[in-house]
């Protein structure tokens, strides 16, 4: 899934604190090599097992709370399909349980209560799984929502080509327009994540002005890695300004609630850039 823009709103807490499950299984480490030096069997698949355990809780939770990371940014995701964050619950009880009955040898009750309460700790420490997607079927636009997705996800790839491209760019002035198209590119892709109901004209207006920005973006950038971009700056200008506006415009329709009026302003666009000779 690539990488796409972010949603200010939610604070991502540091995955890295999965890594304090870790800590767990450091006192298994010395005993499993003593007991490897001994030569007991047994008790290296205990003291193995209760390893292989806490490890896989930890990386079982880094990997729920990098996922519950992206869908806090993210506006289009579902949650992921895996419980990852219960799964890594699941294994820290699982390694508790070894150690407390196997390896301490504590009564079977008593280690499956202190298997439970370290699930529970892990779930209140830690959070759940996030339920649910966070965008819904809505109906009267004739789109499903993974065709709504995969409209976002396609267009936040493109805003990425501009992003890649404009590093090229020597111009500060250009990269400066670049940089506050790709933001309000983005925030347009906020607003109809919110209200995909206008979902056909978005998609019209994402492929044609954002590939028209890609595209162009990416045209100048190679002129300008060798040096032949001079002739062509002013068109450029002119396109970036075209772009620029509209974008702004558009953002502020959907803000308002208000209705893309693209038609005109997108045979516009398809004459200046012909017209330019930019791409």
């Amino acid at each position: 899934m690539p990488e796409v823009y972010k949603h200010k709103k939610h604070k991502v807490r540091w995955p890295g604190r999965a890594y304090l499950l870790y800590l767990l299984a450091m006192p298994l480490v010395p005993a499993l090599l003593i007991v490897l030096a001994i030569g007991d069997l047994s008790k290296l698949f205990v003291f193995g097992g209760a390893l292989a355990s806490f490890i896989a809780g930890a990386r079982f939770m880094r990997k729920g709370l990098v996922a519950e990371a992206a869908f806090r940014k993210r506006k289009d995701v579902r949650s992921s399909r895996t419980p990852l964050k219960t799964l890594g619950s699941i294994f820290t009880g699982l390694g508790t349980f070894i150690c407390s009955w196997l390896a301490v040898g504590h009564s079977l009750p008593f280690a499956a209560v202190i298997a439970i309460l370290a699930f529970i700790g892990c779930i209140l420490f830690y959070g759940r799984d996030p339920a649910r997607g966070k965008l819904k079927n809505i109906g009267g636009h004739g789109y499903t929502t993974e065709e709504i997705l995969a409209t976002l996800r396609e267009a936040e790839s493109k805003i990425i080509g501009i992003e890649s491209a404009r590093r090229d760019i020597r111009n500060l002035e250009l990269t400066g327009r670049l940089k506050r198209i790709a933001n309000t590119a983005r925030q347009i892709l906020s607003a109809i994540a919110d209200d995909p109901g206008d979902i056909r004209r978005a998609r019209k207006f994402l492929n044609v002005y954002l590939d028209g920005a890609r595209r162009v973006t990416e045209g100048y950038a190679r002129t300008d890695r060798h040096g032949q971009a001079d002739e062509l700056e002013d068109n450029f200008r002119n396109v970036l300004t075209t772009i620029e506006g509209v974008f702004e415009e558009q953002h502020q329709k959907l803000l308002e609630h208000d209705k893309l009026d693209l038609d005109v302003q997108i045979e516009v666009l398809s004459t200046q850039l012909k017209k330019e000779g930019v791409t």
